[in-house]
């Protein structure tokens, strides 16, 4: 028989197997503050040595930090908060791949199938959002495990948001550049009011499009194109015709209430001739107020698919 070790007697410790080191780079809690606010006063510094010194090769930098703050903080957001067990490299594989891809996919269709009349816009949203889609689906093309809402939504606004910074870019960089010569103040307008708005864009649009199309997902990897994706995809589409055509909405509605004589290329020229101040006030109103209901549209839409996702209320 075993005789009881007296207390106060020390025990012997059997060593555990030991856990091999995960592979997976970590982020560490908060990254997405210092992001921020890191990330705010070197762009703020960069715009205003850029504009005491009128230093064109500064252009890049203060383009590029404008154009990527937003998007990355949000994307970082989610990883901290939402996708740990997803991992770092594919949420920026969908951030970077998926958002140059959407990019240069939009570009070339656009290019071949669109042309300038009232239903352009809606030709806009539906290419888009399609291509945002489809650069998810190629993203993921290797790693077929990940399915399920969760997912869907955290993957698929980080696509959106690549796609916003990148094409962010592009115009920062238009404004920037006319034909008069380099005009900061024309860079720097965009920049902040796109920054501004990126939560409620591309990201929150192609999050929800995501979500649908990976609780869809089979098994084996494979993508069902159910009717509620096809619908989801339509319907994220309208949102996003309706977001990029607000303004010509707005001056349509404005042009209802204050003009008899109402011309339909009000809507293709996007601006009213010689705007009294009430029509410039009506216009700020209804532009901004458009925009606030799209806004709100999704966001109510993102929160009624993360209420029937039980999983997303026990993510890492």
């Amino acid at each position: 028989m075993t005789q009881a070790q007296p207390p106060g007697a020390p025990r012997a410790r059997i060593p555990g197997p030991k856990r091999p080191p995960s592979s997976v780079p970590r982020i560490r809690a908060g990254l997405w503050k210092h992001w921020l606010w890191g990330g705010l006063a070197l762009w703020a510094l960069a715009a205003a040595v850029t504009y005491a010194t009128r230093n064109t090769t500064l252009l890049p930098t203060l383009i590029l930090l404008g154009s990527f703050l937003a998007p990355g903080t949000f994307v970082l957001w989610a990883y901290e908060r939402h996708a740990r067990d997803l991992g770092v490299s594919l949420m920026l594989g969908c951030f970077a791949v998926g958002g140059i891809l959407g990019v240069l996919g939009a570009s070339v269709m656009e290019y071949h199938l669109l042309h300038p009349s009232l239903g352009m816009f809606v030709g806009v949203g539906l290419i888009e959002e399609a291509v945002k889609l489809g650069a998810l689906m190629y993203v993921l093309r290797t790693q077929p495990r990940v399915r399920g809402p969760r997912a869907g939504l955290v993957l698929g606004a980080s696509v959106g948001f690549g796609f916003a910074a990148f094409e962010s870019a592009g115009h920062a960089f238009d404004a920037a550049v006319g034909t008069q010569g380099i005009d900061l103040r024309s860079l720097l307008e965009p920049e902040v009011l796109r920054g501004l708005l990126a939560p409620f864009g591309h990201g929150l649009w192609t999050a929800i499009s995501g979500a649908v199309l990976l609780a869809f997902r089979k098994p084996n990897g494979r993508h069902r194109f159910a009717a509620p994706v096809v619908l989801t995809c339509l319907g994220v589409s309208l949102l996003h015709a309706l977001w990029d055509s607000m303004h010509g909405i707005a001056i349509w509605i404005v042009a209802r209430l204050t003009v008899t004589d109402l011309p339909l290329s009000l809507f293709a020229d996007g601006r009213l001739p010689q705007p009294t101040g009430t029509q410039t006030h009506l216009l700020t109103l209804f532009s901004v107020g458009g925009l606030v209901i799209v806004s709100l549209a999704g966001v109510a839409w993102v929160r009624q698919l993360t209420h029937c996702d039980p999983s997303w209320r026990n993510t890492p």
